[in-house]
């Protein structure tokens, strides 16, 4: 603090010209907390924050004063004014310092840009006084999601939480910027609209106009977006919110999520690959700091392969272990369990664990507890040993060729072991690679700093319905089969591919996507494969069909998730981290007390009588 700076009574003094530089300064602030460096040494400034920490050091209390940009050391001298009016107050509170800007002596914070500097407080005041904090925001003390979701706004003061959010903006702006510059025009589709089969329960809305009938929110602005097409505008994309019902999860928020909806006519699915991909690797990029991430093109695999070797239609590229079939030499071999599945039309998948033939039980006990705890019966293995011995209780039941074919099958080599997951076609590929994840995680062989992308593709577009056993649609019902009316008309409906797609990246869906159905006729005989008659399509999608019955174009789209693209860049293990006020994981807001209930009169001007499930009495 330089001399002379303080009056014979110890209150900070400025002359005549000073003070009036000062009065006629901004109310609040001439600059940031951020703001300050060395070469404004000797200049007045006032800043306005949030007072972060306070230090007292016996004759100066030292404030850090944080604000969105930054945070700046103010010094209040003792016996000052300034020092009065801001030692009774608790931190959080909001005050406006005004004072000189010195250079600090020997006390440089190398953590903070304003670290060269501090502010010599001449005058404070105090906008706002904080009550006794539900959580600090100072330090890093972990609060029950409880506490954080009900306090919100104090919850994103925080420096990692109000870091995420600011990099959601800057990944939505530099993704509004790349598909401008694509060609792509925003528009705004709407939100009370009417109910479509988008593979979760709609929120609906009651009308007061019209007792009886209800709106949706929109689960995705799906048929808006192909009628967009249908109406001539050829590139159309909006950064779009969507509404489903449904539970959450890590990477699910539940009740609303917001998406990169776009759709472009006349084109192939190799053009909207083309279009997309520079969009999302350009975006990846210019966050990575320092993670590599794929060059276009990305890999496209076929779905079926996907299955196959990956036992995923979301696979983790970033996991070198390969899934292999090996039912073949199991068929009719001495181990009995897998014999009867390989001769009742069931799979054997292996999965290699190199490096572990040598571990201790315990390894292989545990693996066998988390596969029970999966729903499977437990986790077969064999070790091949370094010595060339293979071991195990499926080892002493196969003979030395059959040995031989898996250990090729599987890529393994003496030192490594092959798990296998075998049962039924549709459920041991999905459990293989469940098998493959939980390897790869445990071994240590998914490394991290890496985003790597690929694109699944030739989904099926029928599949049987587990509990129904009936054919419904295994994607979205508005894609166009490969093949078109011909191969509805001449193919098993289980044979049939549609255009349809998925972009992941490191086991995450980013996105599904499909060149659509634009052809009434198709789209009619695609539903009543899947059950439909004619006039239920009609009169579930009767806008669209007659839309199309006036000239669509050929198109296809997208819609990549804007929250599990920021929650993948900000690398946070769970959605809400990157979302300004979520839900919790009942679909609760806490903060606002929804959802909530309403008075009688308003559900009787809705035309609305409660029928409540009875309330589970607790023991």
């Amino acid at each position: 603090m330089p001399e002379g700076s303080l009056t014979q009574g110890g209150h900070v003094g400025f002359l005549p010209a000073i003070r009036t530089r000062i009065e006629t300064m901004h109310a609040y602030r001439s600059h940031t907390c951020g703001a300050l460096r060395a070469s404004d040494a000797g200049t007045e400034a006032r800043i306005s924050g949030w007072i972060h920490s306070k230090r007292d050091h016996g004759g100066l209390l030292f404030i850090d004063l944080r604000d969105h940009y930054g945070m700046t050391q103010c010094v209040f001298p003792a016996g000052s004014e300034a020092f009065a009016a801001v030692d009774p107050l608790r931190v959080e509170s909001v005050i406006t310092v005004t004072g000189q800007v010195v250079k600090r002596e020997g006390t440089i914070n190398p953590r903070l840009v304003t670290g060269e500097i501090e502010v010599v407080a001449a005058h404070v005041a105090v906008q706002s006084i904080a009550n006794v904090l539900p959580m600090q925001v100072a330090g890093d003390e972990h609060y029950s999601d409880e506490i954080r979701l009900k306090n919100r706004y104090i919850d994103l003061r925080r420096e990692k939480v109000h870091k995420n959010i600011m990099l959601r903006a800057a990944v939505i702006a530099s993704i509004r910027r790349r598909m401008v510059d694509s060609g792509f025009t925003e528009f705004q589709t709407p939100i009370l609209t009417a109910s479509s089969p988008e593979g979760a329960r709609d929120f609906l809305v009651p009308s007061r106009n019209h007792p009886g009938k209800f709106y949706a929110l929109p689960q995705a602005p799906q048929q808006f977006k192909q009628l967009a097409m249908v109406a001539g505008f050829d590139r159309y994309f909006q950064i779009a919110p969507c509404f489903r019902d449904e539970a959450s999860r890590a990477d699910r928020s539940p009740g609303e999520f917001y998406q990169l909806d776009f759709e472009m006519s006349f084109v192939t699915q190799e053009d909207v690959f083309n279009t997309l991909e520079p969009v999302i690797a350009g975006v990846f990029e210019e966050f990575a700091e320092g993670r590599t991430v794929t060059k276009p093109p990305f890999p496209r695999i076929p779905y079926d392969v996907s299955m196959a070797k990956y036992g995923s239609d979301k696979p983790d590229l970033r996991n070198p272990l390969l899934v292999t079939d090996v039912t073949e030499h199991f068929a009719g071999s001495g181990f009995g369990l897998f014999a009867k599945i390989a001769a009742s039309g069931g799979i054997i998948r292996a999965v290699p664990a190199p490096g572990t033939a040598e571990n201790p039980r315990s390894f292989f006990d545990k693996l066998n507890e988390w596969a029970r705890e999966e729903g499977a019966g437990g986790l077969g293995y064999i070790q091949f040993g370094t010595d060339g011995v293979a071991k195990g209780p499926i080892a002493k039941n196969l003979e030395p060729e059959r040995l031989a074919a898996i250990k090729t099958a599987a890529g393994v080599k003496d030192g490594d072991s092959v798990f296998f997951a075998a049962g039924k076609k549709d459920e041991a590929p999905k459990f293989s690679g469940k098998v493959r994840t939980k390897l790869g995680q445990d071994l240590g062989l998914i490394p991290a700093g890496e985003f790597k992308f690929c694109w699944i593709t030739d989904f099926p577009m029928y599949e049987i319905e587990e509990e129904t056993k009936k054919i419904d649609f295994s994607h979205n019902p508005f894609s166009m089969p490969q093949g078109g009316m011909e191969a509805l008309e001449t193919m098993d409906p289980l044979d049939i591919k549609a255009f349809q797609y998925d972009i992941v990246c490191n086991g995450i869906e980013l996105s599904s996507g499909a060149i659509r159905n634009h052809r009434p006729d198709i789209m009619i005989r695609a539903f009543e494969i899947a059950g439909y008659t004619a006039q239920e399509v009609e009169d579930r999608f009767g806008g669209m069909l007659n839309a199309f019955r006036y000239g669509a174009p050929p198109h296809g789209g997208s819609a990549p998730g804007i929250d599990r693209i920021v929650m993948m860049l900000a690398d946070e293990p769970n959605i809400r981290e990157v979302i300004l006020f979520p839900l919790n994981q009942q679909g609760e807001d806490l903060m606002m007390g929804a959802p909530a209930e309403v008075p009688a009169s308003r559900l009787k001007e809705l035309s609305l009588k409660l029928d409540l499930p009875p309330k589970v009495k607790k023991d």
